[in-house]
């Protein structure tokens, strides 16, 4: 079987961007900001080895958990729905790399964020790029299988799959009797 290619849509185009958002749930709003908020996560990358710059945003429907600042000690939640952004930060020794997307999950589950709504990926290629198997399976920890993944290319066309679609037969936190931690 051959891998699942998904088309590229016109990001410029306000009936396919209407069409996406109906769907995959989204609001224009939420979708334009997604968009633009992952290109504008892109421009924090630090990539002075391979030159390739990946910024990614997450977008919480909302759910939280309490957060107790490490300074101050008070109980703090977050508002009803967070855009969290993040970028890969590269190191000499490419193993240690971290990419956009997990910078982008670490941020928000330290911050107390739980339930994601979408998320989106930018880089400076066409096609779009998709998240690699590393920040797929540590997606999966975090979010519904269900869950829109939009990839935005260079000239912020976009490809989006849903999370299933990116890892199929995915090993994930209710195979270990964990439930509802996405």
């Amino acid at each position: 079987m051959a891998p699942l290619t998904p088309p590229i849509l016109d990001g410029h185009s306000p009936a396919v961007i209407a069409q996406t958002c109906q769907t995959y749930n989204l609001t224009p709003s939420e979708f334009a900001q997604l968009r633009d908020r992952a290109v504008a996560a892109k421009a924090t990358s630090y990539s002075p080895y391979s030159k390739f710059k990946v910024g990614a945003v997450l977008l919480s429907n909302g759910k939280v958990d309490a957060v107790v600042d490490a300074v101050t000690g008070e109980r703090t939640t977050a508002p009803e729905q967070t855009y969290t952004p993040g970028a890969n930060v590269e190191n000499a020794s490419y193993p240690v790399t971290t990419c956009a997307e997990r910078v982008a999950f670490g941020r928000a589950i330290t911050e107390g964020h739980r339930g994601f709504k979408a998320v989106a990926v930018a880089t400076d290629i066409s096609p779009p790029a998709s998240p690699c198997g590393m920040c797929r399976q540590f997606i999966r920890e975090f979010c519904e299988l269900s869950m829109p993944i939009l990839m935005f290319d260079k000239d912020e066309n976009f490809s989006v799959l849903r999370l299933e679609d990116l890892l199929p037969l995915s090993f994930g936190p209710d195979q270990m009797g964990i439930e509802g931690s996405a």
